[in-house]
């Protein structure tokens, strides 16, 4: 992706309409403009342990929102990059699809993109990829097996995955369920399977090997998390959230 410089004129129209966009992700639209989202991409990039090189590859990105990873597999050479969404694209949830398309405006991006379910990937609908990137969605989805079993049938090598996940004090394969409000004062999640389900989950759909490459956070970084995420929210800390964390795995068929 190359960009040709702004002139004054074109610099504060980009830097309006990218204040004018409620974002999630931060992303460096370039010409010193970064967008002001709140995910802390670089900690979870690094986390996620994504390929230094795509090149060549065929990548889907399920769960795209502004588009970050998207554009970071672009980045990194993925020969074609496709973009999906539903719940955020659709405006039901947090937030609309602007961000996805200013920043691929901007960013002077090839990056394809299609409306739609997690539940309705297949590959007679979007075709397999290389590489498929399923990171944040698994706890949002009130079906997390069948969702896993969309995005099985969608990757042709590898799928990279990351969740939210509970009830570390459980070795066996568990699962916490959120009809509420449980999580993070969060309506949209439903399910926090813990390190040894999300593996099993994984291995059940298909996949053949499976690499951890970010286990749970040490326990004083799960205080820090969720006491700051209690205060933000002014909710009473509880013992529950300190079994929360986050981890992340790669798959290969």
């Amino acid at each position: 992706m190359q960009q040709e410089a702004l002139a004054p004129v074109e610099y504060e129209q980009l830097k309006r309409r990218v204040a004018e966009i409620s974002w999630y992700h931060r992303i460096d639209l370039g010409h010193g403009i970064v967008t002001t989202g709140r995910n802390r991409r670089q900690e979870r990039l690094a986390r996620i342990v994504l390929p230094p090189s795509f090149s060549g590859l065929t990548v889907l990105d399920i769960g795209a929102w502004d588009g970050y990873f998207s554009f970071e597999a672009e980045r990194r050479g993925a020969a074609r990059v496709l973009a999906t969404d539903s719940f955020c694209w659709g405006g039901e949830g947090l937030a609309t699809k602007a961000g996805f398309e200013l920043a691929r405006e901007a960013l002077g991006s090839k990056v394809e993109d299609i409306e739609i379910d997690v539940m309705d990937l297949s590959p007679e609908r979007v075709g397999t990829f290389d590489v498929v990137l399923f990171l944040g969605v698994l706890y949002h989805m009130i079906h997390p097996m069948r969702a896993l079993e969309r995005a099985y049938s969608v990757t042709g090598k590898q799928l990279i995955l990351e969740t939210e996940v509970d009830m570390l004090h459980v070795r066996r394969p568990a699962l916490a369920f959120y009809p509420g409000r449980e999580l993070w004062d969060d309506r949209t999640s439903w399910f926090g399977p813990n390190p040894a389900a999300v593996v099993a989950m994984v291995k059940t759909v298909g996949f053949r090997e499976v690499k951890v490459v970010d286990k749970q956070r040490p326990l004083h970084v799960r205080f820090a998390r969720s006491v700051g995420r209690r205060l933000r929210r002014r909710n009473p800390f509880t013992l529950a959230s300190l079994q929360r964390s986050r981890m992340s795995l790669h798959a290969w068929r």
